[in-house]
C-alpha cells in the first residue's frame, strides 16, 4: 500500500476557458509543477493535496489519481494488464464499482467496449479469489474507474471525487437551464472582481452565480456543503487528515459589500431563496421579484454578472430587443459599474450597442459562448459591436 506522504501526478478536469483559472487556484493551494492542458490540469501532490484539491477548488469538475500506465495492443493485453493489479487494495467484494472510458485510438474504437472489458478483468478477479464478485453501479458507485487510451497507451485513473464537483450541495431545485456551479464560480474567478464593490446578478435565476460570489466573497470552501466526495468510500480514508483540511480556509473574510440579485420571474426568485437559505447564506444575499428594466442600482460603483435569455423561448426579433434594452439600460442607469455577460448567439449579442472591453470564448453545457466585459462610465462605449 501506498506511504502516507507518497506523491502522484494528479489531474484535474474543468471546462474549455477555465484552465488558467484552475491553474492559478491550485497554485493557492500549493500544488506543485502545475501544468494546463485543454480542460484539465496536472499537477503533483500526496494524499492530503487530493484531499484538499476536492474540497477547496472552485472550477475543478473531478480530480483523477492515476494507479497504473501500460501498453496494450489488444484486448487481450488490455485484460491481463488490468487482471495484474490486486484490487482488493482499492476495493471490497461487496462495494460497488463503475468503468468510464475515454479513447483516441484505432486499435480501441468503442469506449464502451473497453468499459466492458475492464469490468470484467476486475469481476473475474474477485471471483476466482473469493467465489464472488462485486455488482457495478453506474450512479452511486464506491470505486469510479477512468481509462484514458490514446492508441496504444493506457492511464488507469481513480476518481476522488465521486459525484462532479459542481454538485455542492446547495441547489435545493432550479430553473430551466440553471447555470454550471463550476463555470459560474470560473465566471467570477475570469472577471477578476476584487471583492471591494457590491454584486449584482440582474437576471439571476435560481441564483447560482449569487451563491458562488458570496461563498468566493466570505471564503466559504465549496465543498462545505457536500455529503461524501469518492475517496471517502476508498480502504485508506484518512478521516482524521480530511476533517483537518475541511478547516483549512485561504484569505481572509473582511468583504463589507451587499451581494444582491433579481429576476423577472417570482418563480426563480421563490427557488433562489431556498437555495440561498440551503448554502446559510440568507443573510449575505438579497434577492427580490423584478424586471431589470425597472431596477435601479444601489450603488455608483459596482459589478455586474449575468446570464440573460439565450433566445431559446424568445423570437429572434424580440431577442435583438431584448438585448438593445439590455445595453439601453446599462447606459442609462448603470455608469460606474463593470458588466460581463454571457451569450450564445454572437449575432444578437452586438445589439447591446456596447464595445466589449474583452471577449472569453466558454461553453455552457454544449453551447458554445462568449463572455464580454463591458465598462459603463459616462459619454463612453456608445459605439455598437461590430465584430
Amino acid at each position: 500500500m501506498e506511504q502516507e506522504n507518497e506523491q502522484y501526478r494528479l489531474v484535474a478536469k474543468t471546462f474549455h476557458g477555465l484552465e488558467d483559472v484552475l491553474a492559478d487556484e491550485l497554485v493557492n493551494i500549493g500544488a506543485q509543477n502545475v501544468e494546463k492542458q485543454n480542460r484539465a490540469v496536472l499537477f503533483d501532490g500526496d494524499k492530503a493535496m487530493m484531499y484538499r484539491a476536492n474540497y477547496h477548488l472552485r472550477t475543478a469538475i473531478t480530480v483523477l489519481k492515476p494507479i497504473a500506465e501500460f501498453v496494450a495492443n489488444n484486448e487481450d493485453d488490455l485484460y491481463k494488464e488490468i487482471g495484474r493489479i490486486n484490487w482488493e487494495h482499492y476495493m471490497d467484494v461487496e462495494e460497488t464499482l463503475s468503468v468510464n472510458a475515454v479513447t483516441f485510438s484505432k486499435i480501441f474504437v468503442h469506449s464502451k467496449f473497453v468499459s466492458l472489458k475492464i469490468k470484467d478483468a476486475i469481476v473475474d478477479q474477485f471471483r476466482r479469489r473469493q467465489g464472488k464478485r462485486p455488482d457495478v453501479d453506474t450512479v452511486t458507485p464506491d470505486l469510479k474507474i477512468h481509462i484514458h487510451i490514446t492508441e496504444n497507451q493506457c492511464k488507469l485513473l481513480l476518481d476522488s471525487s465521486g459525484d462532479p464537483l459542481f454538485k455542492r450541495g446547495y441547489r435545493v431545485k432550479t430553473t430551466k437551464a440553471p447555470i454550471n456551479e463550476v463555470l459560474a464560480a470560473g465566471m467570477i474567478k475570469l472577471s477578476d472582481w476584487k471583492q471591494d464593490c457590491d454584486f449584482y446578478d440582474p437576471m439571476c435565476g435560481s441564483g447560482t452565480i449569487l451563491i458562488e460570489a458570496a461563498m468566493i466573497a466570505y471564503h466559504i470552501a465549496p465543498g462545505t456543503f457536500r455529503t461524501k466526495f469518492g475517496f471517502e468510500s476508498w480502504k485508506d480514508f484518512d478521516a482524521d487528515l480530511f476533517g483537518e483540511i475541511s478547516e483549512e480556509s485561504y484569505g481572509e473574510t473582511d468583504f463589507n459589500y451587499k451581494i444582491y440579485g433579481s429576476d423577472i420571474s417570482p418563480v426563480a426568485i421563490k427557488i433562489a431563496e431556498e437555495n440561498i437559505e440551503k448554502a446559510f447564506l440568507a443573510k449575505k444575499i438579497s434577492v427580490v421579484p423584478q424586471n431589470f428594466f425597472d431596477m435601479k442600482p444601489f450603488t455608483n460603483l459596482g459589478f455586474m454578472i449575468t446570464n440573460p435569455p439565450y433566445g431559446e423561448r424568445l423570437q429572434p426579433e424580440d431577442l435583438k430587443l431584448f438585448y438593445q434594452k439590455i445595453g439601453d439600460k446599462l447606459k442609462n442607469d448603470f455608469i460606474g459599474f463593470t458588466a460581463w455577460i454571457i451569450g450564445s448567439n454572437a449575432e444578437v449579442m452586438k445589439f447591446l450597442g456596447l464595445k466589449p472591453e474583452k471577449k472569453i470564448k466558454l461553453f455552457n453545457g454544449p453551447l458554445e459562448c462568449t463572455y464580454r466585459k463591458y465598462s459603463m462610465y459616462e459619454g463612453s462605449l456608445k459605439s455598437p459591436d461590430l465584430t
